[in-house]
Order: structure tokens, then sequence, then C-alpha cells
């Protein structure tokens, strides 16, 4: 693992399990199931309990067991990515760290057996039209995943660009031979 690539990794990795932990326990003190406006009714805090994945996901009574185990596969393909980043690759860095810290978040949610599912308390949206409620994990990963998206969709575009050389020609050795 790069020295530098780690610097700018564990920082945000764990500012981001850090923030959505404060904020997750502040909403279950505070929020319970009322929604509360932050800003009219376009931002508002609502408390949800979210028993599957990003947008209200549900793949029956083992969701969260089956999210548990899709969550440490990817956090296994994502540290392989995070140690064969270049040293020095910043934006694939931090956008790995968003990536892992809001899906080490959300995890921690779903191992905690005191609760229904992971805490999702931000909502947006006006009226009845309204965004899947969401939490500062969900927002990491998002935001982080769409980086590494356009990091890795510039790598490939890149080595799609680069030239590959011709192999040089072959030579004759020794007598010239008669083709039958």
């Amino acid at each position: 693992m790069p020295r530098s690539n780690a610097r700018l990794f564990w920082p945000i990795f764990f500012a981001v399990g850090a923030l959505d932990f404060t904020t997750k326990a502040m909403a279950t003190r505070l929020v319970r199931q009322l929604p509360r406006d932050v800003y009219g009714e376009w931002i508002r805090f609502t408390l949800v309990y979210n028993p599957g994945a990003a947008f209200g996901l549900h793949v029956g009574q083992y969701s969260r067991w089956i999210f548990m185990v899709l969550t440490m596969v990817a956090l296994v393909i994502l540290g392989r990515l995070f140690m064969a980043t270049r040293q020095g690759d910043a934006i694939r860095t931090i956008s790995l760290a968003l990536v892992c810290g809001g899906a080490v978040g959300n995890l921690i949610d779903r191992i905690n057996l005191s609760r229904a599912g992971v805490v999702d308390f931000i909502d947006i949206g006006f009226g009845d039209s309204r965004w899947p409620t969401f939490n500062v994990a969900d927002m990491a990963v998002s935001v982080g995943a769409f980086l590494l998206a356009w990091v890795l969709w510039g790598e490939d575009t890149e080595s799609d660009s680069v030239p590959v050389p011709a192999p040089a020609p072959a030579t004759v050795t020794g007598e010239p031979r008669e083709l039958s």
C-alpha cells in the first residue's frame, strides 16, 4: 500500500465513519418518527429503519444477512482496488475512502442487532414527491462510487488511446527456399 495513499485514505475513511455514526446517533435520539423540517418541506429529518439496501431494495426476510455478505465482498474488492492504486492518485484514493467509509457505516448498522435496519433520516423532496430517505454513509457511497466510476472510465479510456507498437518485421536468415 503506497504510503501517500494511506495518508489520504484513512483520515477520510474515519471521518466518514465518525460523521455517519454521530449523525445516526443524534437522529435516533432527537428525530424519532416525526418529520422535522430543516429547510421548509424541501429538506427534513425523518427517522426510518431500512432493513434492505439503497432505495428500499429488499430481498425478503434474509435481506440483512445477504446485504452484510455483499458488503463484505464489496469491501474486499475495494481493498484490492486500493492496493492497486498508483501512488499519488488522489481522486481514486478519495473515492475508495468514501465508498469504504460509507459501506462500513451501514455495515455497522446491519450488525447491530438492536436495530430494525440501517438508520436513514435525511428526507428531501417537495410535498408527496420525496427522494428515498438516506444517511451520511449513503451520501459517501454515492459520491465515492460516482468518482470511482469516473476515474476507472478515464483509466480505461487512457489505456484504449495508447497506441500499441506493431511488432518488428521478422528477419529471415539462411538460404532462400522455394515455395511449393
